[in-house]
């Protein structure tokens, strides 16, 4: 069985369309895909973005959505505009941070979102958000276990039961995950911390190559030979360490 998996988006539909094309080559239209979160924020089309996703799964496209720590701000803002996320380093309101909340709600045709008053851009993301990508982005899960990985947004806490992890863990952790070199049981394929290019640790597979920052949206396909980079000259082979 193969299974593909996309890295991080943030808004950058053309790219996520781009990766697709290359799974249907690759699997064809049946293909199962996981996306690891973070659909939302920075770049030019985050309302495109949950769209296309939406659409997808409801044309019964074996399509799963993992929650990022990105995707989980607009229902929260659109519940509470002060909310501020538990785990945030910068402690204030989504808005007010520098993460690339104006072009998210400049995507629904809400401008200046950053510098006009959170009250009044609070009222008209809850006219021009749709309910159903709020409910949608609220919904996701926050991990996909499958025989062959368990796919995460940023990572697990070592040693901690599946079923006891916390979403603000799987959705922010990066230490202790991204030092441990223990064997998880599974591999863990995850996003949120960008990589120049995808790394291959042995225990966890990093595939966010930095499509908030200039960098690509990148996919990959897991088989039985392993893990394979999908590029347009065919998928290439990514190999752990000697040592891992």
């Amino acid at each position: 069985m193969q299974i593909y998996a996309i890295g991080d988006v943030h808004g950058q539909l053309d790219m996520l369309r781009g990766v697709h094309d290359l799974i249907e080559r690759d699997g064809g239209a049946g293909a199962q895909v996981v996306h690891v979160g973070d659909l939302i924020d920075r770049g030019p089309d985050s309302a495109g973005v949950v769209r296309f996703l939406m659409e997808g799964q409801a044309a019964g496209r074996d399509w799963v959505v993992v929650k990022g720590n990105h995707d989980r701000a607009l229902p929260n803002f659109l519940r509470d505009p002060h909310w501020v996320d538990p785990r945030a380093a910068d402690r204030k309101p989504w808005t007010r941070r520098d993460v690339g909340a104006g072009a998210a709600l400049a995507s629904y045709g809400i401008e200046d979102a950053e510098t006009r008053p959170m009250d009044e851009v609070h009222a008209e993301a809850l006219a021009k958000v749709p309910a159903d990508h709020a409910r949608w982005l609220d919904g996701l899960p926050i991990w996909h276990l499958t025989p062959r990985a368990l796919f995460v947004h940023a990572g697990i806490r070592p040693g901690v039961d599946l079923r006891a992890q916390v979403e603000d863990d799987l959705l922010w952790l990066r230490k202790p995950f991204l030092d441990d070199t223990s064997d998880h049981g599974v591999l863990v394929v995850h996003g949120h911390t960008p990589v120049k290019k995808i790394q291959h640790k042995g225990n966890r597979l990093d595939i966010d190559t930095g499509a908030a920052h200039g960098g690509p949206v990148s996919g990959v396909r897991l088989d039985e030979d392993g893990v394979w980079l999908l590029t347009d000259k065919g998928p290439k082979p990514v190999a752990p360490p000697k040592n891992a």
